[in-house]
C-alpha cells in the first residue's frame, strides 16, 4: 500500500522559514518523479517544484527563488525548504509521486493528504 505522509507545516511569521517533509512507503522510490504542490482556500492546486527520478530539480514560477526541493534517497523522503515566507504562501502543501517507466509517465500517481502552512503575524 502506497503512502505519502507530509509533515512540517504550521504557523510561521512573515519572513520565516519552514522545511516540509514527505515520507514515502510502499513504492519503488527510484522510478518516481516527485513534486510539491500547494492549494490555497478557494484556489486551484499549483505546482511549486519537482525533482526527477534522475535527481534534476525544476521549479515552477510559484516556487522559484525562495523554495528548494530535495530528497533523501536512503530514507525515501522528499523535502521542501521554504524561506522568506509571505502571507500569500498560506496553503495546504501536498507531495505527489508520478511513476516513470522507460522515461515515460506510466499514468500512475499518488498524493499525500497535505500539511497546512499558515504565514501570519
Amino acid at each position: 500500500q502506497v503512502q505519502l505522509v507530509e509533515s512540517g507545516g504550521g504557523l510561521v511569521q512573515p519572513g520565516g522559514s519552514l522545511r516540509l517533509s514527505c515520507a514515502a512507503s510502499g513504492l519503488i522510490w527510484s522510478i518516481y518523479s516527485w513534486a510539491w504542490y500547494r492549494q490555497a482556500p478557494g484556489q486551484q492546486r499549483e505546482l511549486l517544484a519537482y525533482i526527477t527520478s534522475g535527481g534534476n530539480a525544476n521549479y515552477a514560477s510559484a516556487g522559484k527563488g525562495r523554495f528548494t526541493i530535495s530528497r533523501d534517497n536512503a530514507n525515501n523522503t522528499l523535502y521542501l525548504q521554504m524561506n522568506s515566507l509571505k502571507p500569500e504562501d498560506t496553503a495546504v502543501y501536498l507531495c505527489n509521486a508520478e511513476e516513470y517507466t522507460n522515461s515515460r509517465f506510466s499514468g500512475k500517481e499518488y498524493w499525500g493528504k497535505g500539511t497546512l502552512v499558515t504565514v501570519s503575524s
